[in-house]
């Protein structure tokens, strides 16, 4: 019955041909190629759509990431590889890396769908998973993983050289050091409660700027607040959809920073 209801999904030849050019792989069982491109508001059933590819493929994406992982960063602990997991994992970059690939031009959607200007990430995302389910199902494992990581590889080389994510104090005096030649300072404004639960004002100061300040339960968790609003303000740290933070890449602000004193 499940074949019956694949074969009714139609796509253009010439479109598979772009797709598996851009995947670098061809499949045995085209209809899985098909299925993992078909959004839900095509498809006459949800199981014809490409939710159950994606349910399949995030499995398979976590796993290969975190073997990955494992393999490569043998002195970080759990928490430090988690962080860089769950940023390398994280719907935005498989959106990033969707629209990377140009598939959002390929996504087989309904009408409702087709008239929107932009895709949202979260449709770009799931299909990048469900096409990681479809290789494995018809190439196996080793052609998902290195699938996987021909595209994310470099996602998660940036992750880890961003730093401990929530270490915000350290990457800021990391980044202003090789960036600014500078130091950042850490000033107490405040201080409120009774001495067995006092919160505590802290912002950062460099060269005579001060940043926005922050209130914390202690003065190390103040900081780091403080670090992340420098962070941000600086341009040095950005959110992303998901709320996450991501630090940008050292060479990247080294060339704003020498662009900014070409011109100025």
């Amino acid at each position: 019955m499940m074949w019956q209801m694949q074969d009714r999904l139609l796509m253009d030849p010439l479109d598979i041909a772009r797709l598996e050019e851009m995947l670098d792989y061809r499949f045995i069982d085209g209809n899985l190629l098909i299925q993992a491109m078909t959004h839900s508001s095509l498809a006459d059933h949800r199981l014809e759509s490409n939710e159950r590819l994606e349910f399949l493929g995030d499995a398979i994406l976590g796993m290969v990431v975190c073997e990955n992982l494992f393999r490569t960063f043998q002195q970080d602990l759990e928490g430090e590889l988690t962080k860089i997991k769950s940023t390398v994992v994280s719907r935005h970059t498989c959106a990033e890396v969707a629209k990377e690939m140009g598939l959002g031009e390929l996504i087989q959607l309904g009408k409702g769908m087709t008239n929107r200007h932009e895709l949202p990430g979260s449709v770009l995302a799931a299909t990048f998973e469900a096409l990681i389910g479809a290789i494995f199902l018809d190439g196996g494992l080793e052609v998902s993983r290195s699938f996987i990581l021909s595209h994310l590889e470099p996602h998660i080389n940036r992750a880890a050289e961003s730093g401990h994510q929530s270490n915000f104090k350290s990457v800021l005096q990391q980044t202003v050091q090789q960036v600014l030649d500078l130091v950042p300072q850490y000033q107490v404004l405040d201080e409120q409660g009774p001495d067995h639960a006092k919160c505590f004002e802290v912002c950062v100061e460099l060269a005579g700027r001060r940043f926005d300040s922050s209130w914390g339960s202690s003065k190390k968790q103040a900081e780091q607040q403080a670090a992340l609003n420098a962070l941000m303000e600086l341009g040095y740290a950005l959110k992303d959809d998901d709320g996450q933070v991501r630090i940008r890449h050292i060479d990247e602000l080294l060339a704003d920073h020498k662009t900014n004193m070409a011109s100025s």
